[in-house]
């Protein structure tokens, strides 16, 4: 069929802009034909022609139904296709109509492809006041295949080359099978000369003079044979041919149509009013049939003052995408069902910044009280503790209502350690020890939210005053030393991305109130702990003793420092066969208080 490109001529004297624009609307209609009746009479009332492809499959009943309630509007239909989705039947139901208005209005100058749930958000009069100021502008998303990746999965160039004889829907497993023998076999088919493929949205808005040239193309024959194999066409033939046609490409949808991650389209609710109202998009697509307030409210007359803005697609698109970020990826430190499973799928392992403590719990008496009165923290004790979960203040109940039972801990500690923290109204502070379970070590380590303070060999203090055998003191020390060597290994690991700050007993022990104004700045960055004075720290008599009876009975403490300096603070005489050395010889060396 020729399609003469024909343009309304304006009449003398006729001042308003639109009217140098007759908009044709082509409706490809599936499903729920009551409201795809609505949707026709909103263009119809609006001035524009219309015409309706209604899919072969839909029942007799339903067709009926449509067309009387649009008896008497002048809406046409073009003949009846059965349409299967990522195929070519598609594209051929959208030829046809097209044809169909174009010949049957020769005043149409521009056509729109809506569908049938397509709800117009603005009059019909905004949009060919807009169309006017565009006069031969074709808007059409139409992006080069081979220079941006625009498809969300699937397949990309490959879906111009290969064969795709199976439905994807219905014969999932064929489609999938005979696409990997093709890439194996290095089949490709020839695209036709002067093709260069393009993909986009399916939903235009053409000027007839691009219409016409690309349905009354000489070589449409050979156009038609090549994209009735390429996969979901209807996303590519128009897009592609416009190239060879349109005076002045606008590649942008007047349609908001956008997709999630998995490639299925974003429905909106009534929850989308206030979003939809303040966008000054033309179109929106696709509308849930129960969304009454969205149906009852547009399309929407735009205020005066902002009757000729661009649709704010942009911003509506990055609100969508960043809505759909967080469904996909979900906030820092919460695991959802859709991630949860998955090691390293999550969005970061914990909400916010956290202090671990490790060993100098073990040095000072009431450490943990002392720390928080002093910076304002909520310091915990060994929540990680076996026996026992040590809340602040020995609450039975922790923030979040975590309860202090150890057996509902133990069966997820990552989850207990993630909820506490997120939990947690300020930055949260626990104390840690090779006594504590171990189950977390990497878990801490590996994560950009955590603060490590680690004094190696305090493991030893509370055992130079225990009244156990010392058969059992060397049996313990030895389950520590091996904990600790251990946890030390991974805080050696290229992969830690936790801070870190490490100091020996014998550093702790020999300058305590550096180590107690480093753990206050930790708890508190802003202001430190007003220079208050570190708290009590415990009887460090024996150490040494406890430290050579473990020696020699086989057992070497490791990570403990400088014994010199350790002798000489815990007060400790030389060993047999070892040189007695006083503080005066170890340097400047500040004794425990």
């Amino acid at each position: 069929m020729n399609v003469a490109p024909i343009r309304r001529a304006r009449p003398a004297g006729d001042a308003s802009p639109e009217a140098a624009v007759c908009l044709g609307v082509v409706m490809l209609c599936h499903e729920n034909l009551a409201l795809a009746a609505r949707m026709a009479r909103i263009w119809s009332n609006g001035g524009a022609r219309v015409v309706i492809h209604v899919d072969a499959k839909a029942p007799a009943s339903e067709m009926a139904g449509l067309r009387q309630a649009l008896e008497g509007t002048g809406v046409l239909y073009a003949p009846r296709r059965s349409c299967t989705w990522g195929t070519f039947s598609l594209v051929a139901a959208t030829q046809d109509a097209a044809a169909m208005l174009l010949d049957a209005h020769p005043e149409v100058s521009h056509v729109f492809l809506a569908s049938g749930s397509c709800l117009p958000l603005r009059p019909v009069r905004e949009l060919g006041r807009f169309l006017a100021a565009h006069p031969q502008a074709d808007f059409i998303e139409s992006v080069s295949v081979r220079d941006v990746g625009w498809t969300m999965g699937g397949l990309n160039e490959e879906r111009f080359t290969l064969h795709f004889p199976f439905s994807f829907r219905r014969r999932r497993k064929l489609f999938d099978r005979y696409v990997r023998l093709q890439r194996r076999l290095g089949i490709a088919r020839r695209l036709p000369d002067g093709i260069k493929p393009h993909v986009g949205s399916q939903w235009w808005c053409l000027t007839r003079q691009t219409l016409s040239a690309i349905l009354n193309d000489p070589r449409r024959a050979e156009f038609d044979r090549y994209f009735r194999h390429v996969w979901i066409p209807d996303e590519s033939y128009f897009q592609t041919l416009m190239r060879r046609h349109s005076v002045r490409i606008e590649s942008r949808s007047l349609t908001l149509a956008k997709f999630d991650a998995q490639g299925k389209p974003y429905v909106f609710y009534d929850d989308h009013l206030a979003l939809l109202a303040t966008s000054h998009i033309f179109v929106a697509r696709k509308i849930w049939p129960g969304a009454k307030a969205l149906y009852d409210s547009f399309p929407r007359r735009t205020d005066p003052d902002s009757a000729e803005d661009e649709p704010d697609t942009e911003r509506i698109e990055a609100l969508l995408d960043r809505a759909a970020a967080r469904r996909r990826l979900g906030r820092p430190g919460l695991y959802m069902q859709s991630r949860f499973p998955r090691k390293d799928a999550e969005n970061g392992k914990t909400s916010q910044p956290y202090v671990v403590i490790y060993g100098a719990g073990d040095m000072f008496d009431g450490f943990a009280d002392h720390a928080a009165t002093a910076t304002g923290r909520t310091v915990h004790g060994h929540v990680l503790a076996r026996h026992t979960v040590e809340f602040a203040g020995d609450a039975p109940i922790g923030p979040g209502a975590l309860p202090s039972h150890v057996g509902l801990r133990n069966l997820d500690p990552q989850g207990f350690l993630a909820a506490l923290i997120r939990s947690s109204e300020d930055m949260p502070a626990f104390l840690y020890s090779p006594r504590d379970r171990q189950h977390l070590n990497w878990f801490m380590a590996t994560d950009p939210n955590a603060q490590l303070l680690v004094v190696t060999g305090a493991w030893i203090v509370p055992l130079i005053h225990s009244d156990m055998p010392f058969d059992n003191v060397r049996h313990i020390a030895a389950k520590l030393q091996r904990a600790e060597v251990r946890f030390l290994d991974i805080l050696d690991s290229v992969w830690v991305k936790a801070r870190v700050r490490r100091w020996s007993l014998a550093e702790a022990l020999g300058q305590p109130d550096e180590l107690w104004s480093e753990i206050c700045m930790a708890l508190r960055p802003e202001g430190g702990a007003d220079q208050s004075q570190a708290p009590p720290m415990r009887d460090m008599t024996g150490v040494m003793r406890l430290i050579r009876d473990l020696r020699n009975a086989g057992l070497r403490p490791r990570k403990m420092g400088d014994p010199r300096i350790l002798r000489a603070l815990t007060r400790q005489p030389s060993a047999v066969g070892e040189d007695a050395i006083s503080p005066a010889e170890s340097g400047p060396v500040r004794r425990a208080v």
